[in-house]
C-alpha cells in the first residue's frame, strides 16, 4: 500500500490547501501505462474530473433508495474507489444491507451475500472439493466448487454471528486477494470489495470480530438514527409503490482504473507528517502521545491506520475533485480509518470514553495546536 508520487505533468493553482499552508508537491502524471487502454481520460486531470461526475452520479442511484445517511454512502465511495473493505455497524431497522445491496446494484459486478449464523462454516464461504464422474472410463475425481466469496462485492451479513474459525476464513480473502482451500490456492476476480455489517446492540451468540481482522477493514462506518423529516421521506417512500432498478454505472474496467487514478492523486509532505502524527498519539507507550492518551487508551493503531489515511485522503480528495490532497480530507476520513484501531481501557469505559471520543478530540487538539 506504499503511496505512489510519480507525478510529471503540472496543474494549475492546486499547490495549496484550505488552511493556507504552501508546499512543494509534485504534480499528476497522464495516466498512462498501467490504467486499462479506453477506460479514463488520457490525463489525470481530466480522470479526476469525470470520477467526481461518476461519483454525483453513484450518490443520486443511491438516493433513490436511500434516504439520508450521505455521509456513510461518501465512506463507502472513498473505501471503494480506495480499494478498501468497510465495516458497517448500525442498530436493526438502519437499512446497512439494503444499502449494500444497493450499491453492487450500481456496479456492473458479481455479488453474493453470506448471511452469517453460528452454524455457518469455512467451507460454507470459500467453497469445497467434491467428488465427480470425470467421464472418463468412469473415473471419479476431485472438483472444486466455489463458495460465494468468490464475487466481486460480498455482503458479509452481521459477520460477528459466526465463530472466529470462520470469520478467519475471510482474512486471507480480505488481505491477499485469495483463498486457500485443501492446499489448493485459488486467486479472486479484482475488483474484490467485502462489505460487512454488525449489530452493536445484540450481543448474546455472538463472537466480535478480532483485532486482526478489524484490522483488515479500511473503515468502520456507523449508521445513527435519521432525522425527522427523513424519517417522515421514509414513511413516505418506501410503503408506496415500488421503485424501478438501479442504474448501472460502473464495470470492473473502469472501476480499477479508478483505484489506480486514486494511487496518484499527490500528497505535500506535511499531510504525511500530519498522518504519522496522529497514528503515533494514538499509541500510549509513544512520548508523543498526550498524557490523557496514556490515561484511556490500551493500545493504538498500527502502522496499517497511516496507510489508510493517505488512501482515504486521496480517495475523497478525487470524487471531490480536487486534485490535491488537503488537511481537510485527512480530518474527514480520520474517525472512521481510527476508531476500530483504538482499544480503550477500564478508566475510558468507566467515564464514557469511547475510541471515536478519543479520534476527535485528538483531532481537535491537533487543530488548535
Amino acid at each position: 500500500m506504499e503511496p505512489s508520487q510519480d507525478f510529471a505533468t503540472p496543474l494549475p493553482n492546486q499547490n495549496h490547501d484550505s488552511f493556507g499552508y504552501t508546499e512543494k508537491t509534485e504534480p499528476l502524471q497522464p495516466a498512462a501505462v498501467s490504467t486499462p487502454s479506453g477506460s479514463l481520460p488520457a490525463d489525470d486531470v481530466s480522470a479526476i474530473d469525470e470520477l467526481g461526475k461518476t461519483y454525483n452520479a453513484f450518490c443520486e442511484e443511491i438516493g433513490k433508495v436511500i434516504i439520508g445517511q450521505q455521509e456513510v454512502v461518501e465512506n463507502l465511495a472513498i473505501c471503494l474507489f480506495a480499494k478498501g473493505h468497510a465495516l458497517l455497524m448500525g442498530v436493526p431497522g438502519l437499512a446497512k444491507t439494503l444499502l449494500v445491496s444497493s450499491v453492487a446494484q450500481t456496479f456492473d459486478l458479481s455479488f453474493n451475500r453470506i448471511q452469517f449464523t453460528p452454524d455457518l462454516m469455512p467451507a460454507d464461504i470459500t467453497g469445497t472439493d467434491i467428488i465427480q464422474e470425470s467421464g472418463v472410463g468412469g473415473r471419479r475425481e476431485f472438483e472444486f466448487v466455489k463458495g460465494p466469496v468468490f464475487a466481486n462485492i460480498v455482503l458479509a451479513d452481521e459477520i460477528n454471528r459466526a465463530p472466529a474459525k470462520t470469520q478467519s476464513a475471510m482474512l486471507e480473502a480480505m488481505q491477499e486477494n485469495k483463498v486457500t482451500v485443501l492446499g489448493n490456492t485459488y486467486t479472486l476476480q479484482p475488483p474484490f470489495f467485502v462489505l460487512a455489517t454488525q449489530n452493536p446492540i445484540e450481543q448474546e451468540g455472538t463472537y466480535p470480530l478480532p483485532e486482526a481482522q478489524l484490522d483488515r477493514f479500511m473503515f468502520l462506518i456507523e449508521l445513527g438514527y435519521p432525522s425527522a423529516d427523513e424519517e417522515k421521506r421514509i414513511a413516505r417512500e418506501t410503503t408506496g409503490s415500488p421503485k424501478g432498478s438501479l442504474t448501472k454505472l460502473l464495470g470492473g474496467e473502469k472501476i480499477l482504473a479508478f483505484q489506480q487514478l486514486v494511487r496518484r492523486v499527490p500528497v505535500p509532505e506535511h499531510i504525511y507528517d500530519y498522518a504519522v502524527s496522529i497514528v503515533r498519539k494514538t499509541r500510549p507507550n509513544e512520548s508523543e502521545s498526550p498524557a490523557w492518551i496514556k490515561e484511556f487508551v490500551a493500545w493504538g493503531a498500527g502502522p496499517r491506520a497511516v496507510q489508510y489515511l493517505i488512501l482515504g485522503a486521496k480517495a475523497r480528495a478525487a470524487i471531490k475533485g480536487s486534485y490535491l490532497v488537503r488537511l481537510e480530507d485527512i480530518e474527514a476520513v480520520a474517525s472512521p480509518v481510527l476508531s476500530h484501531r483504538v482499544l480503550t481501557n477500564f478508566a475510558a469505559e468507566s467515564q464514557g470514553m469511547t475510541s471515536k471520543k478519543v479520534v476527535e478530540r485528538l483531532i481537535n487538539e491537533m487543530r488548535e495546536a
